[in-house]
């Protein structure tokens, strides 16, 4: 274990031997630190937290201190990070509260830069990119391989499902479905993701079912359960589509359209 000698850790807490804490960096009770973590300077992690193995934690960024919420009186919330994510300077995680789950839960490898806020209770999934100065308020919940731009904002229990992508400086009010790409103030789909699906591997002809399921919802001035419809009789040939059905079919807060 590495820990600079003006770093204030909590006898309390618990680090795996091999973690590295950097000068002036303070570590409360209640916090757990896997394997292969590294906490950058003046970085303040408060729990209760759990933290998986091969986090980075960069200098002056604030990981599970006590909700933003006007409502929360102390209850024993807690703050679940998994493995191999990234949190840039200043970025800021917030325990969960009661209202919701109890947790606010992060999965593995995502990036998150410089001065972004993730708020009580939200769930973000894997491989996610939150580029600079994005902000997620509470109960908000991001699929996997979902990027936002810089700027970009998403309203307390809204979802942004799998492989979408939010542009920079987009207002995110209502549910954006997976595959979709969203922009403006507020947010509206615009189209495919289809850089991202290439990226990640899709085939010409899962993309083309996507475009097709694509039109049904926003192009056909279809009503949401006649389209979900058309999409569920589409998904029989294209399990890809699996994954926007009932992403639509769980919308809560109401769909971007």
């Amino acid at each position: 274990m590495s820990i600079d000698p003006r770093a204030a850790v909590s006898p309390a807490a618990q680090l795996a031997p091999d973690v590295e804490v950097g000068p002036f960096a303070v570590i409360g009770p209640d916090v757990v630190i896997g394997a292969g973590c590294r906490i950058g300077p003046h970085a303040v992690i408060n729990g209760p937290t759990v933290i998986g193995e091969g986090n980075q934690i960069f200098q002056f960024a604030s990981i599970g201190d006590a909700p933003q919420d006007m409502k929360y009186r102390g209850e024993p919330t807690r703050l679940v990070i998994g493995a191999r994510n990234v949190f840039r300077e200043f970025v800021t995680v917030n325990r969960g509260t009661v209202a919701g789950a109890g947790e606010t839960c992060i999965g593995n490898d995502n990036l998150i830069l410089a001065y972004s806020h993730v708020a009580h209770d939200c769930v973000l999934g894997d491989h996610i990119i939150m580029s600079n100065a994005v902000n997620l308020a509470g109960h908000v919940e991001v699929g996997d391989w979902a990027i936002f731009s810089g700027y970009a904002g998403a309203h307390q229990f809204c979802r942004i499902g799998a492989h979408a992508f939010i542009a920079n400086n987009t207002a995110v009010l209502q549910d954006i479905p997976p595959y979709v790409l969203a922009a403006g103030q507020p947010a509206e789909p615009r189209a495919v993701n289809v850089e991202g699906l290439k990226r990640r591997g899709f085939t010409d002809e899962q993309m083309r079912a996507i475009r097709n399921a694509f039109r049904v919802l926003y192009r056909s001035e279809l009503k949401l359960e006649d389209a979900l419809t058309q999409i569920d009789e589409m998904l029989r040939e294209q399990p890809v589509l699996e994954i926007l059905a009932q992403f639509l079919r769980q919308s809560r807060r109401g769909l971007a359209r």
